[in-house]
């Protein structure tokens, strides 16, 4: 498999990711979202929610009235978040490509989505496509997962059995590359036993490299939070994550940010 099929492989995974991963990251990450972004920005504004999966944090935001958009490259996971939020607009597009005028007033991308994008010119690809869909004074609020994490969290296997559907997880960790590998195997019982093997594959990018992309593509104020011993994220989904929260300068209308192009 390809290092940028990533979008490809969760499709098959869209139904074990609806009823068991979203919510049980989301759980602890809607507070932090809360405390970083949501206490700056009143209701009733727009919201782009990027690589937004099925939903998990697109819809509590909807309920509290805010006016949402989400976008991914998974059809099969649109799908259920169309379900699960109708009140929202989804868009199937990839967060290297969207192209989006600047309606905003805030973006965010949860649960370490971003590091999916294996390449730091791709990464900063979005930071630009995320800055010319922001007005003038948004916020950018997401998460990653720092190389801690990979190295204390993603040698790990994990299994879900229950009778009509499996699924094994089984991770490493390249250091060299700083890629993180996750192979997943599913069984789900439809009409007999069918059966999906998907390799999904991370980076580990530094924080160094992280904001120099998005001050690169037009951002300032750019803060770092430790999601376990700063914001309080429990267990291993706290380890060596971080929150990233950026703004675009109030005073820049042109909408493309320095290195960006695109329509208004």
């Amino acid at each position: 498999m390809s290092l940028v099929e990533n979008h490809t492989g969760y499709d098959p995974l869209a139904w074990f990711y609806n009823r068991y991963w979203g919510a049980r990251y989301h759980r602890q990450a809607f507070p932090i979202v809360e405390r970083l972004l949501l206490s700056r920005i009143p209701p009733g504004v727009p919201l782009l929610d990027l690589c937004c999966g099925t939903g998990h944090l697109t819809r509590p935001l909807a309920e509290r009235g805010y006016r949402m958009t989400g976008i991914d490259s998974s059809e099969e996971m649109l799908r259920f978040a169309k379900e699960n939020v109708p009140a929202a607009e989804f868009f199937l597009l990839d967060a290297r490509g969207f192209d989006f005028s600047p309606r905003f007033q805030a973006a965010l991308s949860t649960f370490d989505s971003l590091n999916h994008i294996l390449e730091i010119d791709a990464l900063a690809a979005v930071f630009r496509n995320v800055y010319r869909a922001l007005r003038e004074g948004g916020l950018f609020l997401f998460d990653l997962n720092l190389e801690e994490a990979y190295l204390r969290e993603w040698d790990k296997q994990s299994a879900i059995v229950e009778e009509d559907h499996v699924c094994i997880v089984r991770g490493g960790y390249d250091p060299a590359a700083r890629l993180g590998r996750a192979e997943i195997t599913t069984f789900r019982r439809e009409e007999g036993w069918r059966r999906s093997d998907i390799i999904l594959f991370q980076r580990a990018h530094s924080p160094e490299e992280v904001q120099s992309a998005l001050e690169g593509a037009g951002f300032r104020g750019v803060c770092r939070h430790d999601a376990g011993a700063e914001l309080g994220m429990a267990g291993e989904i706290g380890v060596g994550r971080a929150f990233f929260l950026a703004a675009k300068p109030i005073g820049d209308s042109s909408s493309y940010g320095p290195e960006g192009s695109g329509q208004k």
